[in-house]
C-alpha cells in the first residue's frame, strides 16, 4: 500500500514540475511573442501613417494641377481677349502690346476657327498646312475644354479652342503614374497587411491586397471582412484626383494573428506530447505487468505440477494400505483443488476458452467448497436458486477463482464473523453479480487503488487476488469488476458485469 502513495505523490510532485516548466515556458514565450507582436503592430501603424502621407502628397499634388490649370485657362482667355483687340482694333491703336500677349504663348496650343469651324490661325500645334477646318478627331482632341468665343465687327465671332499644354500634360500624367502607384503601393503593402480598398459607399471592393482572390468573389465574406476590418481599425479616408472618395480597409497581418494563438498552440502541442508520452510510458508499463504476470503464472504452474503428481502417487498409496475413506476422500478433494488451481495459473496469458454455463450452479458450488473451510460464524446466503438456469459464456476455472477471491476478502474484512451476500440478476444484455460483506469497509479514495498488484490492507498477503479477479474478468470475459458502494465500518459492495 505505500507503495502506492509513494506512487501518487511522486505523481504529483512530477505534474507540477511540469506545470512550473510549461508555465515558464509559456511565461517567457508570451513575452517574446509580445515584443514581436508590438514590432508588428509598430509596422502596421507605420504603413498606415504612410498612407496618410502619401494620400496627402497626391492631394497637394492634385490642387497643384487645378491652380495650374487654372493659370492656363486665364492665359488662354488673356490670349483670346488680346486677339479681339487685335481683330476689332483702329489704324490708329496701337497693336505692339496685344501682339506680344499673343507672341508669348509658347506653350498652350491654341486654334482659332470662324463660326464654320475654318481655321484662321493656330498656334504651338505643329498642324500640317493642308488642315483648313476643325473638324473630326481633331475637334475632339481640342473639345476638352470649352471654346473661348470672342465677338468682333459686325457681330462675327470668332472660336478659340485649346487643349492643355504638353508642360501640363506630361504633369498630368505623372500625376495619374502617382494615383496608380498609389493604389499599387497600398494593395502591395511590405507590412503584409490584408486590405480592401473600396469605393466611396465603403461596401464595393475596388482593390485588394494579401487576401486569395477566390475569397474576394464570395460577397457574404468580403462583408463580414470589412466589418472585422472596420472594427480593429478605423479605414482611411482618402479623396483622390479623378477617382473620387475610397475607403481603405485593413487588419492585422497574418504573421500577426499567428503570434495571437503562437502560446495557445504551443501549449497544445505540449499537452499532446506529454499525453502521447504517457501513454506510452503506461502502455510499456502494462506490457511489462503482462509479462511479469504471465511468467510468474507460468512457474507457478510448472513448480506445483511436480510435487501434484507425487501427491497422486501418495493417494494410491493410502488406498492400498486401506486408510479411511473418507480421509481420501478429503484429500482428494484438495488433490483435485491443486489440480485445478494449477489449471488456473496455466491458462493465465492464453486465449481463455469460454464455455456456456450456467452461471447460479458454478457461484453456488464455489460457495459450497469455501463455506466447509471457513469459520461457521460466516453465513453466506446465495439469490436465486442454483436451480434457477442463468447461462453465460464463461471460463469455469477462472471464473471460479474470481469468486473464491472475493469470498476469501469478504470474510477476511468481517475477520471470519459476519454475513456475505451473493445476488445474481440479469437484465436483457448484461449479468450483475453483487457480492456484499458486513466488513470493516473500504474508504473511497480507494476504490480504484485496491485492483492494483500489491496492495492489500493485511498484515500477510501479495495484494494479488482483486488484481487477478480484474483481469480475469475484464480481459478474459470482457466484463466488468469495481467496488459498487463501501461504507467503513458497515461492508463493501462488489459488483461484476459479465455480458449474456
Amino acid at each position: 500500500m505505500d507503495i502506492y502513495r509513494r506512487k501518487k505523490r511522486w505523481k504529483l510532485f512530477l505534474f507540477a514540475s511540469a506545470l512550473v516548466i510549461v508555465a515558464a515556458s509559456l511565461y517567457y514565450t508570451n513575452i517574446l511573442v509580445n515584443e514581436i507582436r508590438k514590432d508588428e503592430r509598430r509596422n502596421v501603424q507605420i504603413w498606415a501613417d504612410a498612407i496618410h502621407q502619401k494620400a496627402d502628397l497626391v492631394n497637394y499634388t492634385n490642387n497643384l494641377f487645378e491652380q495650374l490649370k487654372t493659370e492656363e485657362r486665364k492665359r488662354v482667355s488673356i490670349v483670346a481677349e488680346a486677339q479681339r483687340r487685335i481683330l476689332t482694333a483702329t489704324s490708329n491703336e496701337d497693336l505692339n502690346f496685344f501682339l506680344s500677349i499673343i507672341g508669348e504663348n509658347t506653350t498652350i496650343p491654341v486654334i482659332v476657327t470662324d463660326e464654320s469651324g475654318n481655321i484662321m490661325t493656330s498656334r504651338n500645334t505643329n498642324l500640317d498646312e493642308s488642315v483648313k477646318k476643325l473638324e473630326g478627331t481633331l475637334l475632339r482632341e481640342y473639345s476638352a475644354y470649352p471654346p473661348i468665343v470672342v465677338n468682333y465687327i459686325y457681330n462675327k465671332k470668332i472660336y478659340l479652342y485649346y487643349k492643355d499644354s504638353n508642360m501640363f500634360a506630361q504633369l498630368k500624367a505623372v500625376l495619374d503614374d502617382l494615383i496608380r502607384s498609389f493604389f499599387s503601393e497600398v494593395v502591395l503593402n511590405s507590412a503584409s497587411v490584408p486590405v480592401i480598398i473600396t469605393d466611396s459607399t465603403g461596401k464595393i471592393p475596388f482593390a485588394h491586397g494579401n487576401i486569395p482572390e477566390n475569397k474576394m468573389q464570395d460577397k457574404k465574406w468580403v462583408a463580414e471582412t470589412l466589418e472585422s476590418m472596420s472594427s480593429q481599425n478605423t479605414p482611411i479616408k482618402i479623396d483622390l484626383a479623378d477617382t473620387g472618395i475610397h475607403y481603405i480597409f485593413y487588419q492585422d497581418s497574418f504573421l500577426l494573428k499567428q503570434l495571437k494563438y503562437y502560446p495557445i498552440v504551443q501549449f497544445g502541442v505540449i499537452a499532446v506530447f506529454l499525453l502521447i508520452a504517457y501513454l506510452l510510458f503506461s502502455y510499456a508499463r502494462k506490457s511489462e505487468q503482462n509479462q511479469v504476470w504471465v511468467g510468474m503464472a507460468k512457474e507457478t504452474a510448472h513448480q506445483l505440477g511436480t510435487p501434484l503428481s507425487s501427491m497422486v502417487a501418495w493417494v494410491e498409496l493410502l488406498k492400498l494400505k486401506g486408510l479411511d475413506e473418507d480421509t481420501i476422500r478429503e484429500i482428494e478433494k484438495d488433490v483435485q483443488r491443486l489440480e485445478i488451481i494449477t489449471d488456473r495459473f496455466s491458462k493465465i496469458g492464453s486465449a481463455a476458452r469460454l464455455e456456456k454455463i450456467n452461471i447460479t450452479k458454478v457461484i453456488h458450488e464455489t460457495v459450497d467448497y469455501i463455506r466447509l473451510r471457513t469459520s461457521p460464524r460466516v453465513v453466506f446466503n446465495i439469490t436465486p436458486a442454483p436451480s434457477h438456469e442463468i447461462i453465460v459464456p464463461l471460463n469455469l476455472h477462472l471464473f471460479e477463482w474470481v469468486i473464491e477471491n472475493l469470498c476469501k476478502n469478504a470474510v477476511d474484512a468481517m475477520e471470519g464473523n459476519g454475513v456475505v451476500n451473493i445476488e445474481i440478476s440479469d437484465d436483457t444484455d448484461h449479468i450483475h453479480i453483487d457480492v456484499s460483506d458486513t466488513g470493516k469497509g473500504i474508504p473511497k479514495s480507494r476504490f480504484k487503488t485496491i485492483f492494483n498488484p500489491g496492495f492489500t490492507s493485511k498484515k500477510r498477503g501479495w495484494g494479488l487476488g482483486l488484481t487477478l479477479s480484474k483481469r480475469i474478468v475484464d480481459n478474459y470475459h470482457s466484463g466488468k469488476i469495481f467496488v459498487k458502494s463501501s461504507t467503513v465500518n458497515k461492508g463493501t459492495t462488489f459488483r461484476i458485469v459479465l455480458k449474456k
